[in-house]
């Protein structure tokens, strides 16, 4: 096995900050020291984008929080608005109120890219854990993946999306398993690795260096690695019956036909791999990100529990980000420029966290319901995040 040692140098587990760190409670903008003005107007903004009969999104839940503090649990909208989309008139069918359902504060989303998140920290957790090289080549773990072994793919190339592997395969279509695999295992770059080129492949074959160097499936690893220990009880893979509901899926649109989808993964690569995949696949709710969110604020503690070292939170955040994006503006908005990191879900979802200010907002949105866009826009994620960042300057 190659060597793996201590990722940069950065100290463990048994480094600073052992201490319980301070569990979430809710307060009120002030106590979170944050302007009310401005929280107050993205709470009517989110309202805005999920009324009327074309709205941004069906529904939406936003969770905005400082330090220990939730300042700000709202839903809005529709977390099942339709029953179909008619393509004829291209327009949504809508469902009669009686059978419609109200977005809530705990209803669970499905997170879609999110999910990379969730595999990037059980990734580090391996690295911390010394199984796992960060420079190491995938083709040290996996022999019988054969392109990215003849390419030298690295793992740190895997979490930052520089492997030079293309966007995505089409899984869907293969008739069964042993097709899909065949196809991970030969795929090779598009382009010279070091270049950053956005793909989910990069988690599919990570999922698969995970599960080889531990002998455990991927949701067993986030269940007993991250969402267990920090209490994340609304957080796991489908099915999840709850959910907001997303995309009436059919061809042309989508890439399968499956009908509208209700606590069944929308990505249709991740559907085709029995709904749990490195790049998707996850449902959660807007208070158990904000576990999330916070522990990884707190330097990996929540409570007694701790997930990573310090060091190791450091490390998912130190640029490019492992797994993480830093500093995009198209959805950070205001809070971009000093280190903000996140991730955002083909789904309507998103989450900012921005340790300069020890700020997180989280807003999830089922905008594909009942149908993906046909031109997605951001504007509502980064309006969000700069009502946030005006909120800290504000106080």
């Amino acid at each position: 096995m190659p060597s793996v040692g201590r990722a940069d140098g950065r100290e463990g587990r048994e480094g600073r900050g052992l201490l319980s760190a301070p569990r979430l409670r809710d307060g009120t903008p002030e106590r979170a020291g944050l302007d009310a003005r401005e929280l107050g107007r993205l709470v009517r903004e989110v309202h805005a984008r999920t009324g009327g009969e074309r709205p941004w999104a069906a529904g939406a839940v936003v969770v905005v929080g400082r330090g220990p503090v939730l300042a700000v649990r709202e839903a809005a909208g529709w977390a099942v608005r339709y029953a179909a989309y008619d393509e004829e008139t291209d327009t949504p069918v809508e469902l009669p109120p009686a059978e419609r359902v109200p977005m809530t504060v705990d209803t669970p989303f499905d997170l879609a890219s999110l999910t990379k998140l969730f595999t990037s920290v059980a990734a580090v957790q391996q690295i911390e854990r010394r199984t796992l090289g960060i420079d190491a080549r995938v083709g040290a773990y996996l022999p019988d993946f054969t392109g990215a072994a003849r390419h030298g793919i690295t793992v740190r190339q895997l979490l930052t999306h520089t492997s030079g592997l293309r966007p995505e395969l089409p899984l869907y279509d293969c008739a069964d398993d042993a097709r899909r695999l065949a196809l991970l295992r030969a795929e090779r770059p598009v382009g010279p690795p070091g270049a950053y080129r956005y793909s989910d492949l990069n988690m599919l074959l990570l999922q698969h260096v995970l599960e080889r160097v531990t002998g455990r499936t991927l949701d067993v690893l986030v269940r007993d690695g991250v969402t267990r220990p920090l209490g994340m009880t609304a957080t796991g893979f489908g099915p999840c019956p709850s959910a907001a509901a997303t995309e009436d899926q059919r061809r042309p649109w989508a890439k399968a036909d499956r009908g509208m989808l209700r606590g069944e993964v929308h990505d249709e690569n991740a559907w085709a791999l029995g709904g749990v995949a490195g790049h998707a696949g996850l449902f959660s709710t807007g208070r158990d990100l904000a576990v999330f969110c916070r522990t990884l604020l707190a330097g990996g503690a929540y409570g007694p529990a701790r997930i990573l070292g310090p060091g190791f939170v450091d490390l998912l955040f130190t640029p490019p980000g492992l797994g993480f994006a830093l500093d995009q503006p198209w959805f950070m908005g205001e809070l971009a420029g000093r280190g903000a990191a996140g991730h955002t879900g083909f789904t309507g979802t998103s989450l900012v966290l921005d340790r300069a200010t020890d700020t997180y907002v989280i807003l999830l949105a089922n905008t594909v319901h009942p149908r993906r866009p046909v031109r997605p826009d951001s504007t509502p994620r980064a309006g969000a995040a700069t009502r946030v960042a005006r909120a800290v300057r504000g106080r």
